[in-house]
């Protein structure tokens, strides 16, 4: 297993797209099989921290964090700052009541496994969601900082894989697990799928249509916002030419869709920061239409990225200064 990388901002580009989807589908159906082998039920307490070793990690890590974000320890017995964050998480992997998964990894016994993840020093905190690894932090982190990162993790994994973690019976035993009832398809299944496959067809129109009819009957839908403002983003953006794109941005300042064009260049090539930016500073510079063109473009790359993004949050805050 070779560890990828998945930051938590909302990135986006078309393989980033593509293999969210596609781990998203494939936790879904781990999720109703294991419901129909009756593995997917309540869990105890203890069952939340779990030793990890390379035998076990596919078993323990890849196919668990197909139901619930698993947070990964990297320790060892002389590791003085491991001594000293290990407690911390495993009294929070409780306190989380199952929103993630806590594997403690040895890398004295797991040296493959340490040179894979492309630990430097420990103590080091991975996480795995849907298949997918991505860095949290390394060294002893303070508890407010660890929260902090737990809860977007737990967030993103529940809104962009639907992941809301294990279920906890205090009264279960540990090691076992309460059998729990076949899952149900939800009733905007199909047409999520259908979206699914449209983009694995590179079908964009197709997954565009796929998530408006999810949201016309469920407007609210975080998994199709989400998958409309990508595959709408994607759609824009092809068939440019990108060195004349920004050859036109640089040019024309003042032209509002010369940035707008630009901005989702940015966006899709991962640089957050520089499309919005990019828009801000077009906001400051248009007037009337143009203007309104501007914001309208920067809120729907808002969505692209997800709220729970701090930049985001940082972008909310400066549009309102230039507009205001």
């Amino acid at each position: 297993m070779q560890p990828r990388n998945m930051s938590m901002s909302g990135v986006v580009d078309l393989a980033a797209v593509k293999a969210a989807q596609e781990a998203k589908a494939k936790a879904e159906q781990a999720r109703a099989e294991a419901a129909r082998q009756g593995g997917a039920g309540a869990v105890s307490p203890a069952d939340l921290v779990i030793d990890v070793d390379e035998a076990g990690f596919e078993r323990d890590v890849l196919q668990r964090s197909a139901e619930v974000p698993v947070v990964i320890d990297f320790w060892a017995e002389w590791c003085q700052p491991c001594k000293q964050l290990s407690p911390v998480l495993e009294r929070l992997a409780v306190e989380y009541d199952g929103r993630f998964l806590l594997a403690k990894i040895d890398v004295d016994a797991n040296q493959m496994l340490m040179q894979q993840f492309g630990v430097q020093g420990i103590p080091a905190v991975f996480a795995v969601v849907a298949g997918q690894a991505l860095p949290l932090f390394q060294g002893a982190a303070g508890e407010a900082q660890i929260r902090q990162t737990l809860d977007q993790l737990v967030a993103v994994a529940e809104q962009r894989f639907g992941l809301t973690g294990l279920t906890v019976d205090p009264d279960a035993e540990p090691g076992g697990r309460t059998a729990a009832p076949e899952a149900q398809a939800g009733p905007h299944d199909a047409l999520l799928e259908a979206a699914v496959q449209a983009l694995d067809a590179g079908d964009l129109a197709g997954a565009v249509r796929a998530y408006q009819n999810v949201l016309v009957d469920d407007p609210g839908n975080t998994e199709a916002k989400l998958g409309l403002a990508q595959a709408e983003l994607l759609q824009r953006v092809q068939g440019m030419d990108p060195q004349q794109v920004r050859k036109d941005a640089a040019d024309k300042p003042q032209d509002a869709q010369a940035q707008i064009a630009a901005a989702d260049l940015d966006l899709v090539g991962g640089h957050v920061e520089d499309a919005f930016g990019r828009l801000i500073d077009a906001v400051q510079r248009t007037a009337g239409d143009e203007r309104d063109a501007v914001r309208l473009r920067l809120l729907e790359l808002f969505e692209v990225v997800g709220p729970e993004d701090p930049r985001v949050a940082a972008a909310r805050r400066a549009l309102a200064r230039a507009l205001f």
